[in-house]
């Protein structure tokens, strides 16, 4: 069967399938809007995403299962970043005429695997036509307490940095794609993201967080709009940026920057944070008891400037800083 005999509500119906009830759901697919019910005193947090075939991703170098699962993931970070429960979503796609339905089974088989890996419901969105490549937009809703939210603006001098997991595996990741890679942790890193949700929540709830953002344009943009919001500047000691094994041994291998990739090459969706010195022990504690690793990589000073430390002491020039759609 092609799409064209599939159909737009028989796609929607192959979506539809996989949806579970949830009791805070009052209306789900099928009606012109969708209605669900916000736990009592919480407040709902709004994310969206678009994805663009040739802009973020290349379907020659992912399977469709895996970009479901992407597709899902990155909105969650958002979320994550802001110490959200993530709740629902909605899912748009512009297809082109030649995706088979195949391919569209996989894709909703993984955005499925990842709304039921975080308890996530979909409950609507939109499908048309694309005379160009495919088009993936996610919406997705979470719920937090007002006074819990975790904002980018709260960062305050004298306040420690912290970054989770192992930053430039992504970006490596998908210069080895280009070279033929189709393997191996770096390789997956970038394909099948894992959004920091558990992390998030915990950090929040424990009002240890002072301001918060996930990693997905580079360490060095994204630290910059905390930085801006928050009115602040920062010090970053290059010695201590988490760097995995994988990153280590395979960035050895390339000619350039070492470090260049772990400062600006996004698309890891961890989470950078800033808090307390007093606090720095309850940190280590939390994101232990998820599981996560977490790095102390600096703090926040009153400077109004991001400076990078090298090991000998001497300020870090950065070549790139992280991505930007329209530079």
């Amino acid at each position: 069967m092609n799409l064209k005999e599939l159909g737009e509500f028989g796609l929607i119906d192959r979506f539809a399938a996989g949806v579970a009830d949830k009791a805070s759901v009052k209306i789900g697919i099928g009606d012109d809007a969708a209605a669900f019910e916000p736990a009592e005193g919480h407040l709902s947090l709004v994310t969206s995403d678009m994805l663009i075939e040739g802009v973020h991703f290349d379907l020659a170098l992912c399977d469709p299962l895996t970009l479901g699962r992407k597709s899902l993931a990155v909105n969650l970070s958002d979320l994550a970043a802001m110490g959200a429960t993530p709740r629902y979503f909605l899912l748009s796609l512009a297809i082109p005429a030649a995706l088979t339905v195949e391919f569209l089974d996989g894709f909703i088989a993984g955005i499925m695997q990842r709304a039921e890996q975080f308890g996530v419901t979909l409950v609507g969105g939109d499908t048309c036509s694309s005379k160009g490549g495919l088009v993936i937009s996610v919406t997705a809703i979470g719920e937090q307490l007002p006074e819990l939210v975790v904002r980018r603006s709260g960062a305050r001098p004298g306040d420690l940095l912290f970054v989770t997991g192992t930053l430039g595996d992504s970006a490596l990741g998908l210069k080895l794609l280009r070279k033929g890679e189709r393997r191996g942790l770096l390789v997956e890193r970038h394909l099948d993201p894992e959004p920091r949700v558990a992390a998030g929540i915990l950090l929040a709830e424990a009002g240890v967080a002072t301001a918060m953002i996930d990693v997905s344009d580079g360490l060095l943009a994204d630290l910059g709009h905390i930085l801006r919001l928050s009115n602040v500047g920062a010090r970053v000691e290059l010695k201590n940026v988490p760097l995995s094994p994988g990153y280590t041994e395979e960035i050895s291998r390339l000619a350039g920057d070492p470090f260049s990739l772990a400062l600006g090459g996004g698309e890891d969706y961890e989470l950078l944070f800033t808090a307390p010195p007093l606090l720095k022990d309850r940190v280590i504690t939390l994101m232990a008891e998820c599981g996560v690793a977490v790095s102390l990589i600096g703090e926040i000073t009153a400077s109004g400037r991001l400076s990078v430390i090298n090991v000998d002491g001497e300020e870090y020039q950065a070549v790139q800083r992280g991505y930007n759609h329209f530079a």
